[in-house]
């Protein structure tokens, strides 16, 4: 295994912060959509577009997903730690000053509560959404990146951070899981090297591990549905194993794996696209691994933002930011101010790793 020095880990910063945003962006036109052969083959001819000469065009606003990645990753910056109360007061802040983002009328909500009470109790309105169920989309999912940045080289923090920055607008045990699920494998694919050989089935195997200790059965009852991202997973390489070099599938994997807004149905469909992605796929012309897995996320519909998102945030920390097309980041709002939150994010976990050693 080649070691990673530290300067390709200042490119995968950069490339997993620059993958929230492009894959929110480019997947932001195409949400709730159902895609037919005929939608793809615009996609298609809309990356290569963006791929090829800039050309004159307004940028694509970057939606909630990014918003919220962004107050989180200024708010580690800032304060070199998770600070929930500086972190909540960012997100309110910038919803009322941005409300055209697309946040989730779920969300809106907590933000509304919180407003009102003036932050007495920063985790309650999150408790009590559905009827103190809580919430189980994938809103804390979407913004996780930035937390397994901070903690890239500290496991135990990456899922103490996760939980606790999910339980703002998040509760739900399905919801924080997803957060951690995601924010594990972003974990991952940075300490993997993009030049060694990569084996996917292996990958998932090692979530699948880490999730056991994650989705623990509290109740002692050893009922399998009480893992339910395992077995999610498990469907991730089931369905890598089944497909080898054929064309994905997609009925079949929006069927299997979703689609939707659940941390569940949206998480490791996410994992999905990134590991697919590593051989080519029919439909999808590029030689590029990264563009290819956030348009084949895109292409599968649904919530093409937050899945595109979050196929980004695997993919880029993969990857770095090498492989992302610079002409694309043209047309996508901010990219140089992602680009310079990731480096921010790099030396300040860089920092505090040294002060705690």
């Amino acid at each position: 295994m080649t070691k990673i020095d530290i300067s390709l880990f200042g490119k995968k910063f950069r490339g997993s912060m620059l993958g929230v945003l492009t894959g929110d962006c480019l997947g932001s036109p195409y949400e709730n959509e159902d895609l037919s052969s005929g939608s793809k083959l615009v996609l298609q001819n809309s990356f290569d577009k963006l791929e090829g000469p800039i050309f004159k065009a307004p940028v694509i606003q970057y939606t909630d997903d990014s918003a919220m990645s962004k107050s989180l990753a200024e708010s580690l910056i800032e304060k070199k730690d998770l600070d929930l109360v500086d972190l909540v007061k960012r997100f309110v802040k910038n919803y009322y000053q941005e409300p055209y983002r697309g946040y989730g009328s779920g969300v809106i909500k907590v933000f509304e509560k919180l407003r009102r009470s003036k932050f007495s109790d920063i985790l309650l309105p999150a408790k009590e959404q559905f009827n103190g169920q809580g919430s189980f989309g994938n809103g804390a999912a979407m913004r996780t990146t930035p937390i397994a940045l901070f903690c890239y080289n500290n496991y135990n923090n990456l899922i103490d951070m996760t939980k606790k920055q999910s339980l703002i607008t998040h509760t739900h045990k399905i919801g924080i899981d997803g957060a951690i699920l995601q924010a594990i494998a972003i974990q991952q694919s940075l300490h993997i090297h993009p030049e060694d050989k990569f084996d996917v089935i292996n990958y998932v195997d090692e979530l699948v591990h880490k999730m056991n200790f994650i989705e623990v059965d509290e109740e002692g009852l050893d009922l399998e549905e009480v893992q339910p991202y395992k077995n999610q997973l498990n469907i991730v390489k089931t369905l890598l194993l089944e497909e080898g070099d054929k064309e994905p599938i997609s009925e079949k994997v929006i069927e299997q794996l979703g689609n939707d807004i659940s941390g569940l149905r949206s998480v490791p469909t996410a994992i999905f696209c990134f590991l697919r992605a590593q051989r080519p796929i029919e439909g999808i012309k590029t030689e590029n691994p990264f563009r290819r897995a956030i348009q084949y996320a895109i292409s599968l519909g649904g919530d093409t933002d937050t899945i595109g998102s979050m196929t980004g945030a695997i993919a880029g920390a993969f990857y770095g930011d090498n492989n992302i097309p610079p002409n694309i980041l043209h047309h996508c709002e901010a990219s140089r101010s992602f680009c310079q939150m990731a480096d921010n994010l790099f030396q300040i976990a860089n920092e505090v790793e040294w002060n705690s050693s």
